[in-house]
């Protein structure tokens, strides 16, 4: 035992040596971030450099980090939003570290969209525009996507309180369907309309990072549809960002937003997030009662007109053009014969009712698990449903529209893998043009042959008869026939239960010439994955790959999808090669992408760039660049089989159609056309831009491009056979492309200026141009849909506990085309304010603000509503 004794203390010795030695290197590091006046930094990320593990620092700046010093130093990297980044390297645990970030010039931010790598703003090969989450949560209600348009050369397209689409450089649309939309590189469209909705399917803002908007052509690293830009949202890394975040607001129009987010870590390896939020408020309505189009409604009467005309906004106004052979009772006066008349339809207040709140429900839940040091899981799910109206070739009503997005990613420090399944829902979806019509066209009574509309032209023509009769000139007696038509006691009141009753018939029936439900249910999945590959300090390769397929299905009632679910796939393959040069002064890249299909030729993208830093600091970036982009066809385009009476709604894709063109009277030969199937849209875009710092306190920002587009996608009608071939069964309306070219240009120019820490203050001015000049048609519909000059002023910044932000946007009117209407918009503008005070010790910030505070026209799509004033209180609660 006494010859034990020594042993054990020998071995006792050991073990508290290697104990201690293991402690030491798994005693990490901690400290506090500071700014360069001393002031805590709460929020700022703190990564061990060279691993995926990392932490954010508390209200008091704090942080601490495992930290394994066993194999010699360890680099710690730390950075926030306006701050320079610093690294540090420590040789042994340290528990106080002080480490002071200087603030940045925004040069030195940090993007990662324009490259899929990260790199500093100032090396970006194209023109990009970063959102930090400080800033997101300044931005007025009630969707932050939405007042991206008071940063440069961002156009945003809005049809309902919470649904807005985005685009650049032209070609504006309520669907956006020229820019994709990702939230962590996942897509967030629907399958089945290929529409983003703003941040309907998106995220919470309090989840937000940051949002980042490539401008102009990006198929070469992204593929189809990143054809006039891409946005990207960053969500937390619950990893980083830890705590329970909660947020309401509410103010005018019943307006209320409730948001919650709590991230907590596990130990080292697992972390988890739980982010909810809810939206309701009165939605914004459209009431544009001017005469439609002829391009929309071809024998429409001028508005007021006696014979009654087809308002933008009033949905029902069927029309019928009097023929000597119409079984009107006494028959047709003459004098009507070749004349159309239409009733009134339905305002769109009047339609929707009790259903004219704006909802939006969105539930995030995510887990994180580090594999290793170096690899990290995540797996999560989005669950959105929402009601809005959306444009297109009608106005919709998208009641508890929604996806659900199941997604996963793998990652290493170089390299990921992400996969996703999304699947949408169209619920009590429904189509307000459809909906009206098919209530006019109702039995007056139950049982009846005769239609409200029947009642209303026999009620007319009778009257007009009646009039002419007593003495009453031409137009005098088309005033008493109208007013007789829309006073008589058997016609459709609103106010009814009748009115009530088919109307909700209406919208549960989804039979196509019958009902006006939309209900889709389709799926997409997807997967890709990038390596990046770096041959010294100096290049930089990285590989992609993409695969998704579409998984379409209406039951038959809009798709072709009688039997089963229409399938349809497209991958691509992508690489990029940048190296710097010239004391890494100056950097060249070149991307390409190879993109298949199972409906279209392959597409190859290419882009190539060039970056210079100039000055002692490299404070002035120059960059060019050319880039070549695609736009395939949504699916609607591909596979649509919509009969909605007069016309049959076809897709385009196989051997084409062959018929007659719509003949402009009533005598004459046909005159046969052939309609080639689909082909994908292009652009090519050349661009050249300057980013740089003057006197370390004013930013500026410009870029100037020219574009070419050739085979448009729109829409054509003829006369044909549903089969193709050539023929007169039917009006048929398929998508085909244009043969006109299209050219357009541009610039940009932004600028900030610090007066002050608490005070800065920034413009922007945007010009886009459509060459009108090399258009040979005059008829030809371009649909840019985007106002030549606009411009943004405004102020923000914090002093102490308050912080604050001031915008004022200006855009000038301009034609607006898309399939439900066309006309002119008016000059369009906007008064935005923020105001925040915050109570570090409460972890509270009480907020106030609003949108078009100045209650100024805010008209951004012909045929949507008037954006007017959203004002609100709120209260932030925020503990890390």
């Amino acid at each position: 035992m006494r010859k034990m004794y020594p042993c054990l203390l020998a071995l006792g010795g050991v073990l508290a040596t290697a104990t201690a030695a293991m402690a030491q290197s798994e005693a990490g590091v901690g400290g506090v971030v500071r700014n360069d006046a001393g002031q805590p930094i709460p929020g700022a990320t703190v990564f061990l450099k060279g691993t995926l593990i990392g932490t954010g620092t508390n209200r008091d700046g704090q942080f601490s980090l495992p930290a394994d010093f066993s194999n010699g130093p360890v680099t710690i990297s730390i950075s926030f939003v306006g701050y320079e980044s610093r690294e540090l390297t420590l040789s042994k645990p340290t528990p106080d570290v002080v480490v002071t970030l200087n603030e940045a010039v925004t040069l030195n931010e940090v993007v990662v969209a324009a490259s899929r790598v990260e790199e500093s703003l100032q090396q970006a090969p194209v023109t990009v525009e970063k959102v930090g989450a400080a800033q997101i949560l300044r931005l007025p209600p009630p969707d932050a996507l939405a007042s991206l348009n008071q940063f440069k050369a961002i156009d945003v397209n809005t049809t309902s309180m919470v649904m807005s689409s985005l685009s650049t450089r032209g070609f504006n649309s309520p669907k956006s369907e020229r820019v994709i939309q990702l939230v962590d590189y996942f897509d967030t469209q629907s399958p089945s309309l290929n529409i983003n909705s703003g941040n309907l399917t998106g995220i919470p803002e309090l989840d937000i990072a940051s949002i980042e908007v490539i401008h102009g052509p990006a198929s070469a690293l992204y593929g189809a549809n990143a054809f006039n830009g891409v946005v990207l949202l960053n969500s937390k890394d619950p990893f980083v960002t830890e705590g329970l975040t909660a947020r309401v607001r509410g103010g005018q129009r019943s307006y209320f937003d409730g948001q919650l987010r709590y991230a907590q870590k596990i130990g080292k390896r697992f972390a988890f997030k739980l982010v909810g939020s809810y939206l309701t408020a009165d939605d914004w309505v459209a009431s544009n009662y001017e005469a439609a189009s002829l391009r929309v409604t071809p024998t429409n009467n001028a508005a007021g007109s006696p014979l009654g005309y087809d308002a933008v906004n009033r949905y029902g106004d069927v029309g019928n053009t009097f023929s000597a052979a119409q079984p009107f009772p006494t028959g047709v006066s003459p004098e009507l014969v070749g004349k159309t008349v239409f009733m009134p339809g339905f305002t769109e207040q009047t339609l929707l009712g009790k259903d004219d709140k704006a909802q939006a429900f969105k539930v995030v839940p995510t887990v994180s698990y580090l594999l290793t040091d170096k690899i990290k899981a995540t797996v999560a799910a989005s669950i959105n449903r929402g009601t809005a109206s959306y444009q297109s070739s009608s106005r919709y009503r998208l009641r508890d529209f929604g996806t659900n997005q199941y997604r996963g990613e793998l990652r290493g420090e170089r390299w990921f893998l992400r996969g996703s399944s999304t699947q949408d829902f169209g619920n009590d979806s429904y189509d307000l043009g459809f909906l009206g019509a098919f209530l006019q066209n109702s039995p007056v009574t139950e049982g009846s042959s005769t239609t409200y509309a029947q009642q209303y032209f026999g009620t007319y023509n009778l009257a007009y008869k009646q009039a002419r009769a007593a003495g009453a000139s031409m137009e005098q007696a088309q005033v008493q026939a109208q007013t007789a038509a829309n006073n008589n006691p058997n016609g459709l009141d609103p106010s009814t239960t009748r009115f009530g009753q088919l109307r909700s018939a209406i919208i549960a029936d989804n039979t196509p010439g019958r009902g006006a439900r939309l209900n889709p249910s389709s799926l997409l999945n997807e997967g890709n994955a990038q390596y990046d590959f770096r041959f010294g300090e100096k290049t930089n390769l990285i590989l992609g790959a993409s695969y998704r397929k579409f998984r379409l299905g209406s039951d038959g009632k809009f798709f072709s999808d009688d039997n089963q679910r229409i399938q349809n796939h497209e991958m691509g393959a992508y690489t990029q090669l940048s190296h710097q040069m010239l004391d890494d002064r100056l950097k060249l890249a070149l991307a390409a992408r190879l993109d298949l299909f199972k409906n279209f030729d392959p597409a190859v993208s290419p882009r190539a760039s060039v970056v210079y830093s100039a000055g002692e600091n490299r404070q002035h970036s120059f960059r060019a660049s050319y880039g070549r982009a695609f736009r395939s066809p949504t699916q609607l385009d591909q596979y649509i089989r919509l009969d909605v009476g007069p016309v049959l709604l076809l897709g385009n894709v196989g051997s084409g159609f062959q018929g007659f063109a719509l003949p402009s009277g009533t005598t004459g030969p046909l005159t046969p056309i052939d309609i080639a199937a689909l082909k994908l849209e292009r652009l090519s875009t050349y661009e050249v831009g300057y980013r740089g710092t003057l006197s370390g306190k004013l930013y500026v920002d410009l870029n100037y491009f020219r574009s070419q587009y050739n085979d448009f996608i729109g829409a054509q009608r003829f006369l044909g056979n549903p089969d193709g071939t050539r023929g007169t069964q039917r009006v048929l309306q398929v998508w085909t492309n244009a043969s006109q070219e299209v050219h357009t240009q541009g610039a940009s120019a932004g600028l900030s200026y610090n007066i002050v820490k608490p005070l800065t203050v920034a413009a922007n001015y945007s010009l886009n141009v459509l060459d009108r000049s090399r258009i040979a048609d005059a008829n030809f519909q371009t649909f840019f849909n985007t106002p030549k000059h606009k411009f943004n002023v405004g102020a923000s910044g914090t002093a102490g506990a308050l912080s604050y932000s001031v915008n004022y946007r200006w855009a000038q009117g301009h034609l607006y085309e898309t399939p439900f209407a066309v006309g002119t918009l008016a000059d369009y503008s906007s008064l935005d304010a923020f105001v925040g005070y915050s109570f570090p010790k409460l972890a509270t910030t009480l907020q106030a603000g609003g949108s078009n505070l100045a209650g100024s026209t805010n008209v951004q799509i012909y045929g949507g509503p008037n954006i007017g004033r959203l004002a609100y209180l709120g209260l932030l609660v925020d503990i890390k």
